[in-house]
């Protein structure tokens, strides 16, 4: 007869990943005359369950090295840039109540695209992060109480190998 066993762990609820596009717009000190370089550093962020949505709250600081008077002379904006973006999920429920939620960057936050018009800076930055929702699950297995586990091992020596064996054995090898 089978019986049922309920197994109790932490697995992977629901699991998702979204990229997002953030634009927003810098003031120079002076008229850049070219855009040398754009950074993103310092990404921090952390998700909260909301329904059947993660909304993720982050910041990341962001440079932008230019040039200015015809291209003599350099100066770096620094600004930080908060955000929140939703990434909805699949198969969550009210049910589950005592859940974590894990937030990785896939990939690390890059400048896709920075112009600028007279001294106003435009920049684009793409982030890829991915959620993990982990949960209590239970999982109700068949055990099978009458399952004998162990194989039998039946050896395939003969009886002449035997009989071999015991004719060649010296009962007095001591004594020589």
């Amino acid at each position: 007869m089978a019986n049922y066993r309920e197994i109790i762990s932490k697995a992977v609820i629901s699991k998702g990943k979204k990229v997002f596009n953030q634009e927003d717009t810098l003031e120079a000190n002076k008229n850049p005359s070219t855009i040398l370089g754009c950074w993103v550093i310092n990404h921090q962020f952390n998700g909260v369950k909301q329904n059947n949505q993660i909304i993720i709250n982050g910041s990341y600081d962001i440079n932008i090295w230019y040039s200015y008077d015809n291209d003599t002379k350099t100066d770096v904006i620094k600004a930080t840039h908060a955000y929140t973006e939703t990434v909805k999920m699949r198969d969550v429920n009210e049910e589950y109540d005592n859940t974590s939620i894990i937030v990785r960057s896939l990939t690390d936050p890059k400048c896709v695209k920075v112009n600028f018009e007279n001294n106003k800076i435009n920049y684009e930055v793409e982030l890829e992060l991915g959620v993990e929702l982990v949960g209590d699950v239970k999982v109700k297995i068949m055990v099978d109480d009458n399952l004998d586990d162990y194989n039998l091992i039946e050896e395939d020596v003969k009886d002449s190998v035997n009989e071999e064996i015991d004719n060649e054995v010296k009962e007095d090898y001591l004594k020589e």
